[in-house]
């Protein structure tokens, strides 16, 4: 998600005086990226019905370690959230260096979806620790949002929702979310190998627009993948298999919310992820 651009006068004026463009560099960095995904997985489960998306980010960081962006993506079934096909979050942290190798990342997440029904929007702080281990890097993280509307039990289950008529309007819950990533470049190739495990505790029911970003309150999911930078080029190229332990009993109460996609898998199942990403 970084994204840069330069001016055609910036770029002359840094071949004229490259002395003075290096005294006068700007305290901020601006950095992001845009990509394609064969489909859209938030937490293991399918936000686009298994369907292509689109995504992009640009961020701004300041030296001191402070940074603020954006990120967005298409969406689609389970992912719209009250009827909107995009999602947009804005973000802020502050990041900084503990020590050799070692980085603590925390930070606000505002997550948007444009065009939705009400009380669609809600807010998680988010808190990251990261290391190098020789060429491997660990990251460990916790997500969590407080008590909000948003996330709240308003229906107990799909058959609920289907009515349109709330078993406890206004309800607000919290979410939490705890992960770890790993991954490793291979030496003298451009390939990565990476894996995650994630897991979920939230509102075993369905938010005022029956949605739920957990969906049968607590799951795990995981990934493992690899990546292969393209010599020469900013773009990277990925593929990875993601699921979860959300079987078809499990979310048979959410159902016909939870709904499977056209082909009749299920929006939590198994996936292979293929992705072409382009950094800037």
């Amino acid at each position: 998600m970084r994204f840069q651009k330069t001016t055609a006068a910036v770029l002359a004026l840094f071949v004229a005086t490259p002395a003075l463009a290096q005294e006068e560099s700007s305290p901020f960095s601006v950095s992001g990226s845009i990509g394609l995904a064969s489909d859209y997985r938030f937490r293991g489960v399918s936000q686009t019905d298994k369907e292509m998306a689109i995504q992009g980010g640009i961020t701004v960081g300041h030296e001191s370690g402070f940074y603020v962006g954006t990120w967005g993506s298409n969406l689609a079934g389970w992912g719209t959230f009250g009827g909107s096909n995009t999602e947009l979050d804005i973000f802020g942290g502050y990041k900084v260096a503990l020590g050799e190798g070692v980085a603590l990342d925390a930070g606000l997440t505002w997550f948007m979806y444009p065009g939705g029904a009400d009380k669609t929007d809600f807010a998680e702080l988010y808190a990251k620790l990261s290391g190098t281990l020789g060429p491997v890097t660990l990251l460990g993280g916790v997500a969590y949002a407080p008590k909000q509307q948003a996330l709240g039990r308003w229906y107990v289950s799909g058959a609920s929702a289907s009515t349109g008529v709330y078993d406890d309007p206004g309800d607000k819950e919290d979410n939490l979310y705890l992960w770890a990533d790993v991954s490793g470049a291979i030496p003298q190739t451009p390939v990565t190998l990476k894996a995650h495990l994630g897991y979920s505790n939230g509102n075993a029911g369905l938010g005022p627009n029956g949605t739920s970003i957990a969906p049968t309150g607590k799951y795990l999911d995981w990934l493992v993948g690899v990546d292969v930078a393209v010599p020469g080029t900013p773009v990277t190229a990925g593929v990875a298999y993601v699921d979860t332990d959300i079987g078809r009993s499990e979310s048979a109460y959410l159902l016909p919310n939870f709904a499977s996609t056209k082909n009749g898998s299920s929006i939590a199942g198994g996936k292979l992820v293929f992705s072409l990403t382009a950094a800037f």
